[in-house]
């Protein structure tokens, strides 16, 4: 057996008949938050991740994990609760059918991420330079540079510290099941011997479906052809495995896209570029519509007209995103933010109509100057509108995650179809019933997923400890 903190590779040598307290598949935040709250109350515990690195779509993601009245936001003078939380999110997603998981992680929020920091040394900071898509005040906390990454890095330092035994290139074939409870798992090594490894208590925690044709042809079907932009792991297995016991399911329709994905990049254009005032456009150089309602349901909107699209800022959003985020600057060093010192430059760049695009920055920056909605009902164009020089990034929409799965407890037990916990398996993260509304992507606020991920991985090892 590997000893506590080793992480191996599947390629290495493997005991036959190991056996842990606890056992997690998968090795994003969701994962390894839950492996060190199991290892904290002295429980054995091991991580094994297909991938040949953890992270997941953590790392492909901001790192931001919302928390409601933190001391973070205290010292910083902002007044939030739990309460407030709950509010915002289900004005953002509307009903949906785990609606009172939106109360169970906005009421341990707080709690988790002031555990990280204090006690694992997680590089959580509170953002307050502007607030997020779907929540009222500031209250997402990220790494400094905004860089899941980064999220990822400090989790598996942590966890080394803390003795967990994270396994890559390690996947789980399937779920041991022995006198109606969940016993384990079987592991189909890289290179290595499929055995079985014995556990009292199972985590799925291998994020959902989106990058899975079938699955979602079976529940998504909207989003079967769209561009992927999440993690390779992303394949739905653990859900399938779960209804396959009988769980319960929720959500399953729902997802997150992200609307500005940079093409020639292949990566993400900082939304922090919308929420200080760049706008986005069409190949004709029209806007789309109001780029407020966030990077998930934008996503849907210029999915519905256009197959790409372009986003404008100037001298000060760029500024501000190149002194802040590391990920936008590898962007800009890719030649994929180009500069434009006028309309006609600037329309060159997209490939459109000087004056069509003229005009539309004029409107916008009118209702900016008046304080008033646009055209489209957008009403955070502060100041005057952007101002030349501008910057423009070729962009598109992608699917990111899936936000619906296996219904949950409080405890992250999987619940059955009869409404009773089945016993010794727990599901956090994509594998879940996600918070963001009963379907489609307008339900998603900034943060729901790294919220199910790190709350109910951290209720999932806290109640194994117990």
């Amino acid at each position: 057996m590997t000893t506590a903190g080793e992480a191996v590779t599947a390629s290495e040598s493997v005991t036959e008949g190991e056996s842990y307290d606890f056992v997690v598949v998968g090795a994003g935040a969701c994962g390894l938050v839950a492996a060190l709250a199991a290892r904290e109350a002295g429980k054995s515990a091991l991580v094994l991740e297909k991938l040949d690195e953890p992270g997941g779509n953590t790392t492909l993601s901001t790192g931001s994990v919302p928390g409601a009245g933190t001391r973070f936001q205290r010292e910083a003078g902002i007044d939030d609760s739990p309460a407030r939380m709950v509010e915002d999110l289900l004005r953002t997603s509307g009903p949906h059918e785990a609606e009172e998981l939106v109360s169970w992680m906005a009421e341990s929020s707080a709690e988790v991420i002031e555990w990280l920091v204090d006690e694992h040394a997680v590089g959580l900071y509170l953002i307050t330079d502007y607030k997020h898509v779907g929540h009222s005040v500031p209250r997402l906390h990220a790494p400094a540079d905004r860089n899941g990454a980064n999220l990822t890095a400090d989790l598996v330092r942590a966890c080394d510290r803390a003795g967990v035994t994270i396994r890559t290139r390690t996947p789980v074939a399937g779920l041991l099941v022995e006198a109606d409870r969940v016993a384990g798992v079987t592991v189909d090594p890289v290179d290595g011997v499929r055995h079985d490894i014995r556990a009292e208590a199972v985590l799925l925690a291998s994020n959902g479906f989106a990058a899975s044709r079938a699955l979602l042809e079976r529940w998504i079907p909207v989003m079967a052809h769209t561009p992927y932009h999440g993690g390779a792991g992303s394949t739905g297995e653990s859900i399938v495995w779960a209804e396959q016991l009988g769980a319960a399911l929720a959500n399953e329709t729902a997802y997150q896209a992200y609307a500005a994905v940079a093409t020639e990049a292949g990566d993400i254009l900082s939304w922090t570029t919308v929420e200080l005032g760049a706008v986005i456009v069409g190949p004709d150089g029209h806007r789309l519509g109001d780029e407020s309602v966030g990077y998930s349901a934008f996503a849907e909107v210029i999915a519905s007209v256009a197959s790409e699209s372009f986003t404008i800022m100037d001298q000060r959003i760029y500024d501000y995103v190149s002194r802040n985020e590391p990920r936008f600057v590898k962007i800009i060093d890719l030649g994929c933010v180009p500069e434009a010192p006028d309309v006609t430059a600037l329309a060159a760049l997209i490939g459109c109509d000087g004056q069509t695009l003229a005009g539309t920055l004029a409107a916008a920056a009118a209702s900016a100057a008046a304080g008033t909605a646009d055209e489209f009902g957008r009403t955070d164009l502060a100041g005057n509108g952007l101002q030349a020089p501008y910057y423009v990034c070729r962009t598109h929409p992608a699917l990111f995650h899936t936000q619906g799965g296996v219904a949950v407890d409080q405890h992250a037990r999987v619940v059955s179809t009869s409404g009773t916990p089945i016993t010794g398996l727990y599901a956090g993260g994509g594998v879940a019933a996600g918070i963001s509304g009963r379907d489609g992507a307008a339900g998603y606020a900034s943060g729901n997923g790294l919220s199910t991920a790190v709350g109910l991985g951290y209720a999932a090892g806290r109640h194994v400890g117990r």
